[in-house]
């Protein structure tokens, strides 16, 4: 009985809601016609003459004024928009008409959610170490010899930067050697040539010093040096690497049991465990790209099992590709729910997998024209919710997963939030969102409203910390054309625009040409007033002219 009664509400509040969304527009039909009726006793036809009459015998002069004092108005608040916009992101009069008046109209308020969930974020963002412009090495880095050098030997030019390779020299030289190495007399000499071949900017010159290296004796970083810059095809390349991981296992084995003898010791383990997690990583690339992934994911595996502590190599970005690659969304949910953490710091990859796994469950069955009649159901407002956080963390990635960008090879270094790492994250991850049916829709549907919630400039994040001013700058020494997204103009902004330049040149012309404008001005009111009269006589034909005085004798 109580299920009947509650049902019996619902009906009865749904049919109240409905008859007040349509019962203003039987309201403004009443008020025309009551005017209508109405009509003789108010005198309107003698006030609307009395009207005329007054405008016949205004000057150009007041139509002059009229029209400069609209200009000067609609520029008044064209620069207030403008500079509102820039400040705060949005459109002042969009921002109060959907704030205030949609409410009124019977609009849905959904500031509720979205604001627990800008609270939820500041509290994350407040939690995560800021680091402003860090240059980060690419996880998915390519092969120079193999990969970067076919680029080189079609176009003949280089598809890297002298501040990318720079920062390379540098990473090799901090992974691969320490301050210990002239301790080991035995290593001493082949130490000296790769400390010199990680610091050539030739690159013959490099893989000459290698080889020199491997004449003294078996190197690992000799043949890391070879694997990446001689080696032309990934076979050789995974070959030169598996003659690495033999020497490297045998110094990692042999530092391991001196490393508390001291702080030098200490410094060659740490040393060689770089060299030898390296290696692990990039074979376990080398049998992703040759097609060997489920191999990969194992291996992959265990490294982070056997290293968990070293998260400088982010190995589970490498990780959650691959497993995208076999379609274990369930694998990839899981290394998600342990790497996606307050405490982390985020990537494209992780907002944007998450955001990837979001729309999978909705996208299939996904259309803006369903969705904008029933509006969003839950799963559908979680998807919307996961793009517009990978939105804002990096907004350069839509439009290279959209193709409204071209790709390039991707750069060995990258910087968050930043233009090289979306061509990073697109370039291998552009194939999974291909393969999920329906979520680059979902994705082309909602990324341009999420992008104009951003604040702009990011002076302050909803979800993460304000995008760093640096950014672009040093994103151009990666990537030459690196420019952050720009925004569209609000509608009100380009209407108030377009409205102070129509009346101010209506003031011109009215000022030089007053009696040409004049006749304009009465042959445009006349046409637009026309329709509206022969409605009137249709009426007044139809209608008898003493219903007035009919209805006041009943």
């Amino acid at each position: 009985m109580a299920e009947v009664s509650s049902s019996l509400l619902e009906q009865l509040k749904s049919c109240i809601v409905w008859s007040w969304t349509y019962l203003w527009t039987l309201w403004f039909f009443l008020m025309l016609f009551l005017v209508y009726i109405l009509r003789v006793p108010l005198k309107i036809n003698d006030n609307l003459s009395t009207v005329s009459m007054f405008l016949n015998t205004l000057t150009p002069k007041f139509y002059v004024a009229l029209t400069g004092t609209s200009s000067l108005i609609s520029g008044l608040i064209l620069i207030f928009e403008w500079w509102y916009f820039r400040k705060y992101g949005t459109s002042f009069i969009e921002q109060v008409s959907v704030s205030h008046l949609r409410p009124l109209l019977g609009g849905v308020d959904n500031t509720a959610p979205s604001n627990s969930t800008s609270n939820n974020g500041d509290t994350d963002s407040n939690r995560q170490s800021v680091s402003e412009c860090k240059v980060w090495r690419n996880p998915l880095n390519l092969f120079r010899g193999a990969e970067y050098n076919r680029y080189t030997w079609v176009t003949g030019r280089e598809p890297l930067t002298y501040y990318d390779m720079n920062l390379s020299a540098q990473d090799h030289q901090t992974f691969f050697t320490c301050e210990t190495d002239h301790l080991r007399p035995a290593d001493a000499s082949k130490k000296d040539l790769m400390q010199k071949a990680w610091r050539e900017r030739n690159p013959q010159a490099r893989i000459s010093a290698a080889h020199e290296a491997l004449e003294l004796n078996e190197c690992a970083t000799a043949y890391i040096l070879l694997a990446e810059e001689e080696a032309t095809t990934i076979v050789e390349a995974e070959r030169l690497f598996k003659q690495a991981l033999k020497a490297g296992e045998v110094c990692y084995r042999r530092s391991q049991q001196l490393q508390h003898h001291g702080a030098q010791y200490e410094a060659q383990h740490r040393r060689d465990t770089n060299v030898l997690v390296y290696i692990k990583r990039r074979l376990a690339m080398c049998s992703r790209k040759l097609g060997r992934t489920r191999e990969a994911v194992k291996m992959m595996r265990d490294l982070m099992k056997e290293f968990p502590l070293l998260s400088m190599f982010n190995i589970h970005e490498n990780l959650l590709e691959a497993l995208l690659e076999l379609q274990a969304y369930a694998d990839v949910q899981a290394v998600l729910a342990k790497y996606d953490d307050i405490s982390l710091p985020k990537s494209a990859t992780i907002c944007y997998t998450a955001a990837l796994l979001k729309a999978r469950a909705v996208s299939d069955k996904f259309s803006p024209e369903a969705a904008s009649r029933r509006g969003l159901s839950t799963a559908e407002m979680n998807a919307v919710e996961a793009i517009h956080r990978a939105v804002e963390f990096n907004p350069h990635v839509p439009k290279y997963l959209l193709e409204m960008k071209s790709l390039i090879l991707p750069p060995e270094h990258i910087l968050k939030r930043g233009d090289s790492e979306a061509i990073a994250y697109a370039f291998f991850h552009l194939q999974h969102w291909k393969r999920v049916e329906g979520a680059l829709n979902l994705l082309h549907c909602t990324w341009e409203g999420t992008f104009r919630m951003i604040p702009y400039p990011l002076e302050k994040g909803h979800l993460f910390y304000p995008y760093p001013i640096c950014t672009e700058t040093a994103d151009r020494e990666l990537l030459p054309f690196s420019v952050y997204p720009k925004k569209e103009l609000p509608f009100f902004i380009l209407f108030t625009a377009g409205l102070c330049s129509f009346t101010a040149m209506l003031a011109l012309l009215t000022h030089q040409f007053p009696e040409l404008m004049g006749v304009f001005a009465k042959a445009f009111l006349s046409t637009l007033f026309a329709p509206l009269n022969f409605v009137m006589e249709k009426v007044e034909s139809i209608l008898p002219s003493s219903l007035w005085h009919q209805l006041t004798r009943i």
